[in-house]
This record gives C-alpha cells, structure tokens and sequence, in this order.
C-alpha cells in the first residue's frame, strides 16, 4: 500500500492563546486533488499553515510522505516538496513577471524537479506575455497565476492551494481549472481550500467539510449528489 502523501493525526494548533484546530484528522493519497471546504473561520487555511508550522503551537501528527513533521521548522517541511499558495498570493511588486518565476529556490525533486519556464508559459500563456511587466501591473487573475506557477517552479509535488479562484473573473476560473486537471494528470497532490464550490466540485476526488476547527464530514467526488442536503446546512451552498 502507498504511503499517504499526507496524514494528519489528532492535529491541535494555537494562534497565541486561541485554539484554532481541535484533533483535525484527514489523510491525502499521492495524485489526489481533496477539498477542504467550511465557512469563513472554520479553520480551513490555518490547516494549510498548520502543515507548514506557520501556526503557533502545534500537537499531534503531521506526516508529509511519511516523515512526521510536527517538531520541524517550516524550512525543513517546505523541503520535503511541499508547495504554499497563500490567499494573499505573495508576488514581488519590484520584480518583473519572469523575475518572479526565477526567484523560488528548488524544494522537491519527485516529479524529476520544478517546471521549466517553458512548461510555465505553455500552462500559462498570459504570463509569457506579460513576462516583462512589473508584478504590480499584473491583473488580478494574472496575480493568481502567477502565484501558482511560482510554485510549481520549485520541483514541489504536494501544492497547498488557499482559494485560488477567490475574486476573479470566469475565464481566468476556468483556466485556473484546466491547470489542476493538467497537474492531476502529471501526478501532483493537491490540497484546496475553497469557498467558490462550483469551482471545487468538479475538481476534486474527496471532500472534507471543517466546521469550528474540526472535520465534520468527509466523502467522496461520486458522493456529491446525496451529500447536498448535508451541504446546503454545513455551508449553504
């Protein structure tokens, strides 16, 4: 049996004083897409920053291909080929598009290294256009992609992806889409949080639903249907 890309055990985290996550359990096959889906303050993006050890304290078990990883220093997690797409997108506005690119150091060699700039541009296309302009002059949209190409420069095969479609216009949605399709295909794992569950729905193998810092529900993709009542209370959707 493969060994989970990700396992998460009885996972408390703090910011400060405030408990935040309360015994989270949720794993995550290699080559899977799962979506964690709650309401605002559920707990969701502190469970992505809580991989990484961007929380405070942390307890219990976070196992990252197998190497447990609740005692390690964020440098260290990253390394073990984990990729983080913040919310906040985090683009260097002194830097050119393409500057950007070139700037992540390598964290994962699984899928035989981060992507070229060519492979970039060919997911990307919008990006080689504006390789030259300021990170600032992006749009929005432009932004997002970016952000997530940067990541996918550094060889990482577990990408962690904070609502990615949040605030942008249905073209740029549906391009961000054919982009997970075509990591799925090349064997990324992939880990989202979503609001927009239109977006997610099609996207993802498994759901996990969190709700007061805690997973609430789980079930899988062909289990949509039968799961909308459940749905509609949890998130009202």
């Amino acid at each position: 049996m493969n060994t989970a890309a990700l396992e998460i055990s009885n996972l408390h985290a703090w910011y400060g004083e405030s408990h935040v996550l309360h015994g989270v359990n949720l794993t995550v096959a290699p080559g899977e897409v799962v979506t964690l889906l709650g309401r605002n303050g559920a707990g969701r993006t502190t469970t992505l920053r809580a991989i990484l050890g961007l929380t405070g304290t942390r307890k219990g078990s976070i196992r990252v291909q197998g190497t447990e990883t609740i005692n390690l220093p964020t440098y260290r997690i990253a390394h073990l080929g984990i990729g983080y797409c913040p919310e906040e997108r985090g683009i260097f506005a002194g830097l050119s598009c393409e500057e950007n690119l070139l700037l992540p150091p390598t964290v994962g060699e699984t899928l035989g290294g981060g992507m070229s700039l060519a492979e970039i541009y060919e997911m990307f296309p919008n990006l080689e256009e504006r390789k030259h302009s300021p990170g600032t002059r992006l749009s929005g949209g432009e932004q997002q992609m970016l952000a997530v190409a940067r990541i996918l420069r550094t060889g990482a095969n577990l990408l962690l992806l904070d609502e990615i479609s949040e605030g942008l216009a249905p073209v740029i949605v549906q391009a961000l889409a054919r982009m997970i399709t075509a990591l799925k295909a090349k064997g990324y794992t992939i880990i989202m949080v979503e609001q927009n569950f239109h977006f997610a729905a099609p996207l993802a193998d498994r759901f996990y639903v969190m709700e007061h810092g805690q997973i609430v529900e789980q079930f899988h993709s062909d289990e949509l249907q039968a799961k909308q009542d459940v749905l509609n209370t949890l998130l009202g959707v």
